[in-house]
């Protein structure tokens, strides 16, 4: 068996200023992991994260970025690249993030929405602009996936990769928080149908896991939120496994 080399990616999801995790995306379904954002973001980086990726779930559902002073604390506390998505959906929001110092962003509904402000954007920021396609059965979800659409996942990427974005993160969303596995089929198809960098994300529960996606040529990397924050995955670990790309 050929196992291929990926970064292991630790999430922070942040709602009302804490950490949280929610299931399948659910708003009324969620767990608060930690109080402290900063504590948990340093956490990470000790344990050998050179990537953090950061969600603003107010934002996410709102449309309006809500937890942008956490983010910039987090930012300033560690040294380690940061990706940031929720709620980005003006100019606005993109140069306060990347005035506070955040490496890349990540576009979800507004890539659907306005696909003219996301060429702008892919124009002015080669390199630093990811989208986040997130799907249910195949279809784009939006909206903090309270929205599913009649767009297919892969034929969005397709057309994004075309615009000029600098990578895909890929979420199954049935799967999202509920430590099932992630799947492997799905993250096959959408990273053998472009050449831009795909991060796989949703129902990673343990090493066993991460290996199964190692089996995945040129998957760039995986996000990982649930499992680490109740220890079912050692993250640790997970780097020295993945090779710590």
């Amino acid at each position: 068996m050929v196992y291929y080399f990926m970064i292991i990616i630790p999430a922070i999801d942040l709602k009302d200023g804490n950490c949280v995790r929610l299931t399948q995306g659910k708003k009324d379904a969620q767990t608060v992991y930690s109080r402290d954002p900063v504590a948990t973001a340093k956490k990470w980086e000790s344990n050998g994260a050179k990537l953090l990726h950061i969600i603003d779930l107010d934002g996410a559902f709102s449309g309006n970025q809500k937890n942008l002073e956490a983010i910039i604390k987090i930012r300033k506390a560690i040294k380690i690249q940061i990706q940031v998505g929720g709620g980005i959906r003006d100019i606005g929001n993109v140069l306060n993030l990347f005035s506070a110092g955040i490496n890349r962003i990540i576009i979800g509904t507004k890539a659907i929405e306005d696909p003219e402000f996301l060429t702008y954007l892919c124009n002015k920021y080669p390199g630093k602009i990811l989208i986040g396609i997130d799907a249910k059965n195949g279809m784009v979800a939006i909206k903090g996936w309270e929205e599913v659409t009649q767009v297919s996942a892969i034929d969005l990427a397709k057309r994004l990769e075309m615009v000029g974005a600098a990578g895909i993160i890929y979420t199954d969303i049935s799967r999202d928080g509920m430590m099932i596995g992630p799947n492997i089929e799905a993250t096959r198809d959408m990273v053998e149908s472009v050449k831009i960098p795909v991060i796989a994300s949703g129902g990673i529960s343990s090493i066993d896991d991460i290996k199964n996606l190692m089996k995945i040529k040129n998957l760039w990397g995986v996000i990982t939120g649930k499992a680490i924050y109740t220890g079912s995955l050692d993250l640790k670990e997970a780097i020295r496994i993945a090779g710590g790309k």
